[in-house]
């Protein structure tokens, strides 16, 4: 759908054009964004685990947290755009630090959200 405009001020005048089924589609997809608990099982303590978390969310652009227990594991929350929350629960899953060895990564707590709750990513302790 198109809508046109003409604005006329002290002499001058603009033409907008406005394409509105674009800016709707903008608008209802923009504020869209995926929560997900994590918690990491096998070599993930003392290998740099929670540095190359960290460091992965901000490369991908997402938000959260990372965190070691005292059961040996893992835990942190990954918030952002679905496709990216899914590209770090890969990393997650399957990738690690370089010296880690991950027996199974559990995700929990998956929910959509309409703004995000965490800024930045960061490492708790």
């Amino acid at each position: 759908m198109f809508a046109f405009s003409l604005s006329c001020l002290s002499g001058f005048c603009v033409l907008l054009v406005l394409i509105s089924f674009p800016l709707l589609f903008a608008m209802s997809s923009g504020g869209k964004y995926s929560s997900v608990d994590f918690e990491i099982f096998g070599d993930v303590q003392g290998v740099c685990f929670r540095m190359y978390t960290e460091d992965q969310g901000k490369k991908l652009g997402v938000n959260g947290w990372v965190k070691n227990t005292r059961q040996g594991t893992v835990i942190g929350q990954v918030q952002g755009p679905q496709d990216k929350v899914d590209e770090m629960k890969h990393w997650l899953r399957y990738v690690g630090s370089p010296s880690s060895r991950i027996d199974r990564a559990e995700f929990t707590n998956e929910r959509d959200i309409s703004k995000l709750e965490l800024r930045g990513f960061s490492t708790r302790y």
